[in-house]
């Protein structure tokens, strides 16, 4: 079996960032800052926070984190649209009410939209970003392949389908309700699932050779469970990403790839 290492790829990366950024800190005198807007007070959550922060003291990337209610969401984006100091602004999801996703997610200024969660948001969102950057990191290639990708969701399945579709890459996207699902996977060359749902790939579904991307979170038992059954990694056969490791460390560096471009895009403003 050959993994496809995230983490290890996730580390060049932040290197490579930590440069850009002391440059821009040093040259152009703009210090990068992530604004992280958070109203759910959910253990995982909390985890995905801590990463953040972590990730961006080593890069030196000031992030700071508003714990508001959900009542004070836009008042406080308008606040950070209008602060030239402020580079990037997440809303961390799931919000409490979830009705509101769609509103809030769209007050957050396009061009500090690092999430890419608007419409309107200029930036390609960070999970397949990160998916692109495995595959490439470990010389897969698309073109001529025959792509399955599982799950239509509104941060991953959806805008990746529209990457791969505008690069010329033969993708046909499925989910759990598609009920050639299992003939589909074993015709495939590359399988790329973020669903959410645990173990719906399984062993007889995975051809020879096969590669599989898991880019599905999901809760178990208290345990975070990707999209992928335990068996499929009983197999020496195929190139897949590790039960952790995989796409996660390459989606927190690709979120901060976006903060960074647009602390750069305020380098060119200043021209």
């Amino acid at each position: 079996m050959k993994i496809l290492n995230g983490k290890e790829l996730a580390e060049y990366i932040k290197q490579r960032q930590a440069g850009e950024v002391r440059a821009l800190r040093q040259a152009h005198h703009i210090f990068p800052k992530l604004a992280i807007v958070l109203c759910n007070d959910d253990p995982v959550i909390n985890t995905y926070i801590r990463l953040k922060k972590k990730y961006g003291a080593e890069i030196q990337i000031d992030v700071d984190v508003y714990d508001i209610s959900q009542q004070e969401i836009a008042k406080n984006l308008q606040s950070l649209n209008a602060d030239e100091s402020v580079h990037g602004i997440i809303v961390q999801l799931p919000l409490i009410d979830t009705s509101e996703t769609d509103e809030i997610v769209n007050m957050v200024s396009p061009d500090k939209d690092v999430d890419a969660l608007g419409a309107k948001a200029q930036f390609e969102p960070a999970t397949p970003m990160a998916i692109q950057w495995l595959l490439a990191g470990y010389n897969v290639d698309l073109q001529g392949k025959k792509v399955l990708l599982v799950g239509r969701g509104k941060l991953v399945g959806a805008p990746l389908e529209k990457i791969l579709t505008q690069s010329g890459v033969d993708v046909i996207v499925a989910d759990r309700d598609t009920e050639t699902l299992s003939q589909l996977s074993k015709n495939s060359d590359v399988i790329i699932t973020a669903t959410g749902s645990p173990a719906i790939i399984y062993s007889d579904m995975v051809k020879q050779g096969a590669v599989v991307v898991d880019a599905g979170v999901a809760s178990e038992d208290g345990k975070t469970v990707g999209d992928v059954a335990p068996d499929v990694y009983d197999r020496d056969d195929i190139t897949i990403t590790p039960t952790k490791g995989g796409v996660g460390p390459l989606t927190v560096s690709a979120l901060f790839e976006n903060v960074i471009r647009a602390a750069k895009r305020k380098v060119d403003q200043n021209k």
